[in-house]
């Protein structure tokens, strides 16, 4: 996904990016060492430009500023979130229209935000703030969008956001301001078909746009099959998700107002390993131009095939006797057809959730566990627990097998003492998976000290 244009402020706010600037990391959880505390954020943008208006030589048009609020620990419930908004400096610069959840009162105002997420959860800005260049304001005037916020809840009952740590650079500028179409999902598509991906450019400045690039970048599972003399195409993979990248360069001249299609419709083709793909858009104009609102320069096409990817998870049959150390190792296998990559979120495809035999200590575990409590909370060191929750990285291919070798100190030999591997979702709360043809096969046990019948 393409990085959010928010900035980070003590706290990861916006997408990190992975690679060439499709996986994003969305927002990063808290620290399982801290589960008793809780703080409030503020998610807002750093800029905003602001297209010359008024009586200027341009048309002043609105603009967005999106504002929300959210908060870092799930172990809580947060509510009543009360975000303020100061605008006293923008006079002069800005208008500001208010939505319905603000209350106003002169240059500040009270905005409402009833329940706060989560990080990590399903968060989208609850306050939609309408911006315009104020009349007269001349290219180059600038000023700042001040905020501070509380809540209710946490582990003292009331948060508060750190204060002078969030504000909005308002700039009036002139330029072009290159918008992508929106892109419908497709969803029921069948392995081996091809779809055509809409490309709709429109200059919404209040200059040209002396041509423009074009980047595209194609999940695993999707081909390029319309291939443009003014694109160069490369794949990339290694650590990250294997993709199909196009850097295109395009000398069409984009005057205000003015919409561009591709010579030729845009066809990708859907691999027989394909399952949710995605292909992501983003243009910038030509010429070293700096477009005035770079959030509608982005466009995702998501493409779902109707396709299955069998996850396996592997247990454990161990011996030995009291005081010896054992090896038990764990494992993971997509047995296809499809490959699957959460190339939005960043989460794990699946986390390995291993629940520790009675008898035996773990006194090694793989670096990519994570010790827990048997109820599943935070537990202090990184061996002797009765839990542990491996994570798997964020992409599998067809036939990728992961191991988790734990090392078992045999405490006192337990006839049959069997510990539980279960395969869960790597997304929030996540247990299933609808992809999966044969969930039966998500589980299994490690079994150490077996009797003959067991």
């Amino acid at each position: 996904m393409r990085p959010a244009s928010t900035r980070r402020t003590a706290r990861l706010r916006a997408c990190a990016v992975v690679a060439v600037g499709l996986l994003a990391a969305g927002l990063a959880a808290p620290a399982s060492a801290d589960e008793q505390s809780d703080q409030l954020w503020i998610q807002a943008p750093a800029e905003q430009n602001l297209q010359v208006g008024g009586s200027g030589d341009g048309e002043s048009q609105s603009r967005p500023l999106d504002v929300g609020l959210y908060h870092d620990n799930d172990n809580f419930t947060v509510t009543d979130g009360r975000l303020s908004v100061d605008i006293s400096g923008v006079t002069g610069v800005a208008e500001v229209t208010w939505p319905d959840n603000c209350a106003p009162s002169g240059t500040t105002a009270v905005c409402s935000v009833p329940a706060v997420p989560v990080i990590g959860g399903d968060y989208s800005p609850q306050v939609r703030l309408t911006l315009r260049a104020a009349d007269g304001a001349a290219a180059g005037a600038h000023g700042r969008i001040t905020y501070a916020a509380v809540a209710t809840g946490g582990p003292s009952g009331t948060l508060e956001a750190p204060l002078d740590s969030f504000d909005t650079m308002v700039t009036v500028a002139s330029g072009p301001d290159l918008s992508l179409g929106g892109i419908a999902p497709v969803t029921g598509a069948q392995p081996g078909s091809e779809q055509t991906v809409p490309f709709v450019l429109t200059n919404n400045g209040g200059e040209r746009s002396e041509g423009f690039t074009a980047t595209l970048s194609a999940s695993y599972g999707l081909d390029f099959v319309t291939r443009y003399p003014e694109c160069t195409y490369r794949t990339t993979g290694g650590d990250y998700a294997p993709m199909t990248h196009a850097t295109c360069t395009f000398d069409q001249v984009l005057e205000p107002g003015d919409t561009y299609t591709l010579p030729e419709p845009m066809r990708v083709a859907l691999a027989s390993h394909a399952l949710a793909e995605r292909l992501d858009i983003s243009v910038e104009p030509g010429n070293g131009a700096t477009d005035l609102a770079h959030e509608d320069n982005y466009a995702i096409a998501a493409l779902t095939a109707v396709n299955t990817a069998d996850f396996v998870v592997e247990g454990a049959r161990v011996t030995g006797g009291a005081g010896e150390t054992v090896t038990a190792e764990l494992g993971f296998r997509n047995n296809g057809p499809a490959w699957l990559g959460n190339l939005g979120s960043g989460d794990p495809v699946a986390n390995v959730d291993f629940t520790v035999p009675e008898g035996v200590t773990v006194t090694s575990a793989p670096e990519a566990c994570e010790p827990r409590t048997l109820s599943g909370g935070y537990y202090p060191r990184p061996t002797g627990a009765p839990r542990y929750v491996c994570s798997l990285p964020y992409w599998t291919l067809p036939d990728t097998a992961r191991s988790f070798p734990f090392q078992l100190r045999v405490d006192r030999v337990v006839a049959d003492a069997t510990g539980r591997v279960v395969l869960t979702s790597g997304g929030p709360g996540g247990t299933s998976f609808p992809f999966d043809p044969k969930p039966e096969n998500n589980t299994a046990k490690v079994v150490v000290n077996a009797t003959p019948e067991a």
